[in-house]
């Protein structure tokens, strides 16, 4: 049971610089391993699911060096891996879990990939539907994990996604990767670029096209080596942005975080709801990427649909979080893949926001907020479920009251943050920092 952090007297102050970039530290590793010659990751997150990510790779006949955050991949090209002598166990890394199924497909030899509890919950069909029209033929077991892939040679498509959903679409792009001829996916909803952004940069031919939508990936590519420079993480900033916002008296500047204007969702919220946000970009090595300072400020309601959902889509507690301070009533739907998450986070949200007596109203895609009422808090025993964002959100939350909290299940949080509680204190005066 973890100790949270009550309300600093005045409020979050300093200067961070966040763990690397999640989504992109797990599609550098794979690039890496499919192209020619050593490819260098610099600020990679060592987080639970990349090191997922990354012991796959290694089973799969790949070199891999790692000295704490930087690390070396000895390419083996587009069709050198080999099979793994057993099942690839990839923890709770849904993310890598999608892509490598698109990888895996076209090779040739048998994998199969297993995961932990909350992952062989996740649905699995959604991945497997999409590349069948490519000829990859994977089997599963009720629509989720083991997935057991037999890999084969593979066919150009077209195909229109029916969710949208980064993780399927860059499980086609590899699949398309391997396959006869050019292949084009539509997307329902333009998401993440960020496996389009380093295939272009490990030398691959794709294209989208001016809807942002219709993407045609060329097949085949010689891929080469790269030294690469992961941006910090802007889901993971999120959480001090959040809390700068809402806590009184904050003032706290992210340094180099991520700025692919396919991840500035919350900054957009933040903005549309009156937050005093600063960005000031530094650099762009095909990630954009700058400092973000927030300030504490009172917010405005909001109302998001399900076409604003993909840009937020890791940041949706964060922003019902927000709606809980926000001077009105905010409505969010079209959010029903949360339901599909590491636990279901629509419910897993009303449930612990009520512990903290927030007016909140469960929907079948997302909720009702009412952020006026003052919290009551109704139990101090709070808990993340085994849901890494869940966790962070209620020891955000935390922040708000000088009642002493405690957070069941705070282990989640390393999947993608280890050090979070780490970097938090550095935030708070000394004085309020927990032994």
């Amino acid at each position: 049971m973890k100790k949270l952090n009550s309300q600093p007297a005045n409020g979050l102050h300093g200067t961070l610089t966040v763990p690397g970039d999640k989504s992109i530290s797990h599609r550098g590793l794979i690039f890496g391993a499919i192209s020619q010659g050593t490819t260098t990751l610099t600020n990679f997150l060592p987080a639970d699911d990349c090191l997922s990510t990354l012991g796959a790779m290694q089973a799969l006949g790949v070199q891999i060096d790692r000295e704490a955050t930087t690390v070396q991949i000895i390419g083996r090209g587009l069709h050198g891996l080999t099979a793994s002598h057993h099942p690839l166990d990839m923890g709770n890394a849904g993310t890598a879990t999608r892509l490598l199924a698109g990888l895996l497909a076209g090779q040739p030899f048998d994998s199969t990939l297993i995961g932990d509890d909350s992952l062989s919950q996740r649905p699995m069909e959604r991945v497997r539907q999409p590349l069948a029209t490519m000829g990859a033929k994977l089997d599963l077991v009720n629509g989720h994990l083991p997935m057991n892939i037999h890999g084969q040679r593979l066919h150009a498509a077209n195909y229109q996604m029916t969710v949208a959903s980064a993780q399927v679409k860059s499980a086609l792009i590899l699949a398309a990767l391997q396959a006869d001829h050019p292949s084009t996916i539509i997307e329902k909803l333009p998401t993440r670029d960020h496996t389009e952004r380093l295939l272009q940069a490990f030398g691959g031919e794709i294209a989208t096209a001016a809807d942002g939508k219709t993407i045609t990936v060329q097949p085949q590519p010689n891929l080469r080596g790269q030294d690469v420079t992961v941006p910090g993480d802007l889901s993971s900033a999120a959480f001090f942005l959040t809390a700068a916002s809402i806590v009184p008296g904050s003032r706290v500047r992210l340094h180099n975080v991520g700025l692919n204007p396919t991840r500035t969702g919350l900054l957009t919220v933040l903005q549309r709801m009156g937050g005093d946000v600063t960005i000031t970009p530094t650099a762009s090595t095909g990630e954009p990427f700058g400092d973000v300072t927030v300030a504490a400020t009172e917010l405005k309601p909001i109302t998001l649909t399900a076409a604003d959902i993909p840009a937020v889509i890791d940041e949706l507690p964060l922003v019902a979080l927000l709606a809980a301070t926000a001077n009105g009533v905010s409505r969010i739907s079209g959010a029903g893949e949360l339901r599909v998450k590491e636990t279901d986070r629509i419910a897993t949200i009303v449930t612990e926001l009520r512990k903290l007596g927030v007016a909140i109203e469960e929907r079948p895609d997302g909720f009702v907020i009412d952020g006026r009422p003052a919290w009551h808090v109704q139990t101090s025993q709070l808990d993340s479920h085994g849901d890494h964002r869940i966790g962070m959100m209620m020891a955000i939350a935390a922040l708000r009251l000088q009642i002493p909290l405690t957070l069941a299940n705070s282990s989640a949080i390393s999947i993608s943050y280890p050090n979070f509680f780490h970097d938090l204190q550095q935030l708070l005066p000394a004085t309020e920092v927990l032994a």
